[in-house]
């Protein structure tokens, strides 16, 4: 077989700052797949990305690539609209869990294939499975009669999509090639596209706990995941959210569930219903639902039906009793005062270092370990107040938890207004 193009020519282009054709990214995509294209070439090329970036037809060009690597799903058997949702990722942050039962309340389908927690982003999967019973990994046949008959489903992606994006994901993981804004929205969409859903809502973070740390940069991430979601013919909208401080009072993973079993009975932290309720509000919008307030769905049971019935339909018990943890340490404030910061990444990074997260994707995942908070940013507090507690199997792990939270915490003599949780909505 002779080849279309040359690698090095292609590293060599966007490295001087051209824009690539459609074929060149068509070609690099598939030879990369194919093993042609080696490890080191496709390096030097995110690095140039990284540093040169691309325009918008280029990152069309390269998703759709990345998509044509692999199947692609449809769901238009169904007898309902789809709508889906994707985070980029933070603390404390389990939306998935209420959200998607919300919605499916309404007589929306939700496939929602989701991922496993790294470092310190938690993974929907892994809170799940805290459930007893409960299944990550179904057939896409048993996915299509869930969705039919349920409505919701959250469970693992199959190998199948975007393959070529699972291969560059973990290149770019090791070569300090993350953080380019193309290769982030390329990889994002290219899964959600490929997954088939009529509509999707992103939830895009900035602040200390999220992978963007600026509202700009989320921003900018955020205008170029909706533009490839409308070029592909999915209606995509955004939502700019903080993460400077942790999403609810739980986090961890048995407890994140706990939490959201809460929301979903009509309780729980304000700033979880507050974003779970904005969410489906946008995502039954998309799908053709208007004029209904998620909220009441919280309220009257329909959501936590919807969530009974979600668990049981992937073997899950959601009667069953969630892991509690053997060992907690509970901690104090040392002031009077107010709560004015309460830093997201390292509490991210002390729930990971008790055993709720993972440093390798193999590694397993404690499900009782954790932290609880029991105030807030805006909160007054007394010293000698009980303000978080720590969960864990091993009472060896408090201590490195501990070093990660030293000056994790103000607390001000003066009111301090906490930041707002939605921040922008973009389409």
């Amino acid at each position: 077989m002779v080849e279309a193009f040359d690698a090095v020519d292609i590293i060599i282009a966007k490295r001087d700052k051209h824009e690539l054709s459609t074929e060149q990214i068509n070609w690099l995509i598939d030879a990369y797949t194919r093993g042609f294209v080696a490890d080191e070439q496709m390096s030097a090329f995110a690095m140039a990305v990284v540093l040169n970036g691309m325009n918008r037809r280029e990152i069309r060009d390269f998703t759709l690539a990345m998509i044509a690597s692999g199947e692609r799903m449809n769901f238009s058997s169904l007898s309902k609209a789809t709508t889906d949702k994707h985070s980029t990722g933070g603390v404390g942050d389990k939306i998935t869990l209420p959200l998607a039962p919300l919605v499916a309340s309404y007589g929306v389908a939700v496939p929602q294939l989701s991922g496993r927690g790294l470092g310190h982003t938690g993974g929907t999967l892994d809170k799940l499975e805290s459930i007893k019973g409960w299944q990550a990994n179904i057939s896409n046949e048993r996915m299509f009669e869930i969705l039919e008959e349920v409505g919701a489903v959250v469970c693992a992606a199959g190998s199948g999509l975007a393959p070529a994006d699972k291969k560059l994901y973990a290149l770019r993981d090791a070569t300090g090639t993350v953080e380019a804004q193309p290769l982030i929205a390329s990889s994002i969409m290219s899964k959600k596209i490929a997954e088939g859903t009529g509509a999707l809502v992103l939830d895009v973070k900035y602040g200390t706990g999220a992978f963007m740390k600026t509202k700009e940069r989320a921003t900018e991430l955020a205008n170029i995941m909706v533009d490839l979601g409308t070029d592909a013919g999915v209606k995509t909208a955004a939502f700019i959210t903080n993460m400077n401080t942790p999403l609810g009072l739980a986090i961890g993973n048995a407890n994140e569930v706990r939490e959201s079993v809460e929301v979903l009975a009509g309780g729980g932290p304000a700033d979880v219903v507050e974003l779970t309720v904005a969410l489906a509000r946008k995502m039954l919008a998309l799908a053709g639902v208007e004029g209904v307030d998620p909220a009441e769905n919280l309220q009257n049971g329909k959501a936590m039906d919807s969530w009974r019935q979600m668990i049981t339909a992937q073997s899950g018990d959601p009667d069953a009793s969630l892991p509690v943890a053997k060992h907690s340490n509970t901690y104090y404030a040392e002031a009077d005062g107010y709560i004015s910061r309460q830093d997201a990444l390292s509490f991210g990074y002390a729930a990971w270092r008790l055993g709720a997260g993972r440093a390798r994707q193999q590694d397993p995942v404690i499900h009782a370990a954790g932290i609880d908070l029991l105030v807030k940013p805006g909160d007054k507090v007394t010293k000698g107040q009980a303000i978080y507690v720590m969960h864990a199997e091993d009472e060896a792990k408090f201590a490195r938890a501990e070093e990660s939270l030293i000056g994790a915490l103000d607390i001000s003599a003066e009111w301090v207004e906490p930041e707002p949780i939605i921040a922008a909505e973009i389409g």
